[in-house]
């Protein structure tokens, strides 16, 4: 077994970034020996910007990147700051050239080669130059609507077509979620930004459905395309950041479709919204996959994003650091599973 404990740095200190480093402080094996933040979060403890109880552990000052990313200073950086490739890269890219594996909640680095590519094929070369690995994932894009609908394919002869529905909770989620999905805001708004193109609803449409297109060997022919319309509220809701008056959107209803030779082949739906059970919305999570054998697949309630992510994010840093260099999918690396023993058991001997 590794003798040191697994180091990890994370990048920012939002609901996920907390909520990894409140799940790292209770594995085994790891250590968190670095939080990076910004502004005049700068010089503050860690544990007094999460609300996390410090116990009987030496405290942790948060810095700024520069200050805390180092080489040498950690196994892995995890980045829980943004959405997109190109706002990530030069994040990224800093945590590479300092020989630092990176595991980032970006949605658009789940498959980055989707709708960046030659950003992606910079990032693999600039991990390969330095001998490391970064990968993103989370709960969805990174497994429930692509991995898991990939490995369910792992049992059938042929498949004709593919359909995966997520209907969810996002009151977890921060605010910049809240922002990206239009909570709280007017159904002329919602509008007037989808027409705009400042709405993102779900970021990862486009992801999720070229990996399985390139895990299937399906030649997408068209472009992906994608729908968003709001979700509107009849009552009051309220989240821990976002509130809803009634009359007003309480989520996004996000659809994605991508095509086969001008043939339907794989079909998203993913309305998500703050506090659903309010207007006995029941969420789950949906795998439909036509051809032999047929499968179908429900998991009710759905598996919660929050959580999820976190989780996910957590438990493929023991995979990130045993990976070749470069840059790696959830198709790439051995599948998930939850960490219940010490992290340092599960890196390969050195």
């Amino acid at each position: 077994m590794r003798k040191e404990n697994v180091k990890v740095i994370v990048w920012g200190l939002g609901a996920m970034g907390k909520g990894v480093v409140e799940m790292l402080l209770n594995k085994k094996g790891v250590d968190v020996v670095g939080a990076v933040v910004r502004g005049d979060k700068i010089g503050k403890s860690m544990y007094e910007l999460t609300g996390i109880e410090r116990g009987d552990r030496p405290d942790l000052i948060a810095g700024s990147y520069e200050d805390v990313i180092k080489e040498g200073a950690a196994d892995v950086v995890v980045i829980a700051t943004d959405s997109y490739t190109k706002t990530s890269f030069d994040k990224i890219k800093y945590c590479l050239e300092r020989k630092i594996n990176v595991v980032s909640t970006a949605e658009e680095m789940a498959y980055p080669q989707a709708q960046s590519p030659e950003l992606a094929k910079e990032l693999d070369r600039i991990a390969k130059e330095n001998g490391v690995t970064v990968l993103g994932t989370g709960i969805n894009p990174g497994l429930i609507m692509d991995l898991l609908v990939i490995t369910l394919t792992g049992a059938c002869i042929d498949v004709e077509s593919i359909k995966a529905e997520r209907v969810n909770n996002l009151s977890p989620f921060g605010p910049t979620v809240m922002h990206g999905q239009g909570v709280g805001i007017t159904v002329d708004e919602f509008n007037r930004r989808v027409a705009e193109n400042d709405l993102d609803g779900h970021i990862g449409f486009p992801e999720s459905i070229t990996m399985i297109a390139d895990a299937l060997g399906w030649k997408l022919s068209d472009e992906i395309k994608l729908e968003r319309a709001p979700i509107v509220s009849s009552v009051y809701r309220k989240a821990p950041y976002a509130e809803v008056k009634a009359g007003d959107v309480a989520g996004c209803n996000m659809k994605g479709y991508g095509y086969v030779d001008g043939e339907l082949k794989i079909e998203m739906l993913h309305p998500q919204q703050v506090e659903p059970q309010l207007e006995g919305v029941n969420t789950g999570d949906y795998i439909t996959i036509k051809g032999t054998p047929n499968v179908n697949m429900q998991i009710t309630p759905e598996v919660p994003g929050g959580i999820g992510t976190i989780a996910m994010t957590v438990n493929m840093i023991p995979h990130v650091i045993n990976a070749r260099p470069g840059l790696k999918t959830m198709i790439d690396l051995p599948v998930p599973r939850a960490i219940m023993g010490d992290m340092r058991e599960l890196i390969d001997s050195e």
